[in-house]
């Protein structure tokens, strides 16, 4: 069934979740080690997104490297 703007309406395109379960599968963890890195970042990757959140320390470690863009503005 099409809407009068000409689109499809969000019935028409639902699918049942056994049909959707059929091929789309959830990737299961295979151990606690997986599970934790899963949902907990290491120090190193937060100070790498700290670094990217802030846009003149994203932008001059372009320039110089990740380290001394980090030192130099949160060091």
């Amino acid at each position: 069934p099409k809407e009068p703007s000409g689109s499809l309406s969000a019935d028409s395109i639902k699918i049942k979740k056994e049909i959707a379960n059929a091929f789309v599968k959830r990737k299961k963890r295979s151990s606690p080690y997986e599970w934790y890195f899963e949902y907990y970042k290491s120090p190193m990757e937060q100070m790498h997104e700290r670094c990217e959140n802030y846009p003149p320390c994203d932008y001059l470690s372009d320039q110089i490297g990740f380290a001394l863009a980090y030192n130099r503005f949160f060091g």
